[in-house]
């Protein structure tokens, strides 16, 4: 069985409304009894911790999203890593409504279908919503969302980043560097399977559709933290018996990423082709979701000098 354990609210206004309105929380003064409503509505945006979620279940539309807001009946997502922090004013894309039942929320999702979840008060900043049919469930932070860290939600998730385009195509090539295999690929694609990161790599020319690529190799990608140096992240391509690409890997935009190319010293510029917007872009919404992860961390230092 499980237990509630609720806490004190001295809340000021409404959420998420034309003006921001701080909600204050008393994290020493554990109360029971405070409302499902109340504790929802603590703050304006929630991130969805995936590595804390329990059970062998899964409700869609949290697998799906980096953060949720409860906002009047309605409910907010921010599904992309792609303009997060920018969407929605940085509560992400309306994606469906909820009611208050007893004990929890019921979810009316736009493509999931309705979703009764239990709420429960973890501590001062963080609920656990459960949903009994799966016995599943997932651990919300709370945060004010005008000093919520969006950066780190964007570095620590740039595998997904990189799956939001259907490909990345190659713009620039530097003139310094010397030639490697690599400067023959012009297209990039990432996706994820049940087993691991997988990328597939193109000759075709440039200005090609994406539907009418071909796609000459298919291996997995790796995306790693860098010891000491929050901001780098480094990507390998495994290329079979050939060995692994290793670049430094830096965003330039939304939609720009560079790769640099230490064994060589080239510096390439790839840019995304057919974003896919999540409950927005048509395709099935089943196609991307999040699992269990960490970046594994590599031991080296920049070699890219700005």
């Amino acid at each position: 069985m499980k237990t509630k354990l609720l806490f004190g609210i001295l809340m000021m206004g409404t959420l998420v409304s034309s003006c921001y309105t701080e909600v204050f929380i008393e994290d020493d003064f554990i109360e029971t009894g405070v409302s499902v409503d109340a504790a929802i509505h603590a703050y304006d945006l929630w991130y969805v911790d995936i590595n804390e979620t329990t059970g062998n279940g899964e409700v869609p539309f949290l697998q799906r999203a980096f953060t949720i807001t409860f906002d009047n009946g309605s409910i907010y997502a921010n599904n992309n890593i792609v303009g997060i922090g920018k969407t929605g004013g940085g509560y992400g894309i309306e994606i469906g409504y909820f009611d208050i039942i007893n004990g929890g929320i019921r979810v009316r999702h736009i493509a999931d279908g309705s979703w009764p979840l239990e709420v429960y008060v973890v501590n001062s900043k963080t609920i656990e919503l459960y949903d009994a049919s799966s016995d599943t469930s997932y651990f919300l932070r709370g945060y004010n969302q005008r000093t919520f860290n969006y950066d780190t939600v964007f570095y620590d998730n740039i595998k997904y980043f990189l799956q939001e385009y259907d490909a990345w195509e190659k713009t620039y090539t530097s003139q310094e560097g010397a030639l490697n295999d690599f400067d023959a690929e012009n297209y990039l694609q990432f996706f994820s399977t049940p087993t691991n990161d997988v990328f597939k790599s193109s000759i075709d020319e440039n200005n090609i559709h994406v539907s009418n690529l071909v796609w000459d190799y298919e291996g997995d990608y790796q995306v790693y933290d860098i010891e000491n140096d929050a901001t780098l992240k480094t990507l390998t391509l495994d290329y079979g018996y050939l060995g692994d690409d290793y670049f430094e890997l830096y965003v330039i935009n939304d939609s720009t990423i560079e790769l640099y190319h230490p064994n060589s010293g080239t510096i390439y510029e790839f840019k995304g082709k057919g974003y896919i917007q999540y409950l927005k872009s048509g395709k099935s919404t089943s196609e991307k979701k999040r699992v269990k992860s960490t970046n594994k961390v590599m031991r080296v230092t920049r070699q890219r000098v700005k």
